[in-house]
């Protein structure tokens, strides 16, 4: 869909659903930093699919999209788990703005900007420098890049990074990884991002 073509061109990688039984079962088996409901999904409405998802124990972040716009609805998505509304029709702005806050209350990040050190990645630009020098990252590096600095400190295995970088239909070479944290250490520095051999990467 095009909200998905311009997410997908904010950078973010988008698994869409067509209708509510899929969209619950990408929510309760996927890692998600944020998930887009509309609640007017055929099979099973979007209201159901929130209140079965937060029953489940989901606490990814939820913006609820619906082209109702009676207050008593915004209530019943509110109390059912959503963390955000927006009603249709909206601007495409707006809604990447709603999703970066709600990823960041998430992440416990008060600022768009994450420091590491003297590298700075600023969310909502998609900005990378290193001492105030701009680092050119393909979407796929920005996204390992920022889910390595939002995890500091913390060992990320190669398929956990793999899941947050690729979509699903992404056909992955088995050393896809890999050849991406090569790249990374050429362009921000080869003492950013520590190898844990038969673990993963982390960066400290």
């Amino acid at each position: 869909t095009s909200l998905s073509a311009n997410l997908g061109a904010a950078r973010y990688v988008v698994d869409e659903a067509a209708e509510g039984e899929t969209g619950l079962h990408l929510a309760e088996t996927g890692d998600y930093a944020a998930i887009v409901l509309d609640l007017g999904l055929p099979l099973i409405d979007g209201l159901t699919v929130l209140e079965n998802f937060r029953s489940q124990g989901g606490t990814t972040p939820v913006l609820v999209l619906t082209a109702r716009d009676r207050w008593r609805d915004r209530v019943l998505g509110l109390r059912a788990g959503a963390d955000d509304y927006l009603g249709k029709p909206f601007e495409t702005e707006e809604l990447i703005a709603r999703l970066e806050a709600l990823i960041r209350r998430a992440r416990r990040l008060a600022q768009s900007r994450i420091r590491v050190g003297d590298l700075e990645i600023d969310l909502s630009s998609r900005k990378v420098t290193r001492s105030g020098t701009a680092i050119a990252l393909s979407p796929n590096e920005f996204r390992a890049l920022t889910f390595l600095a939002v995890n500091r400190g913390r060992v990320v295995s190669k398929t956990e990074l793999a899941e947050h970088v690729y979509d699903e239909d992404t056909d992955r070479a088995p050393n896809v990884v890999e050849v991406m944290i090569g790249r990374l250490r050429k362009k921000v520095g080869a003492d950013m991002i520590a190898t844990q051999r038969g673990h993963g990467y982390v960066i400290t």
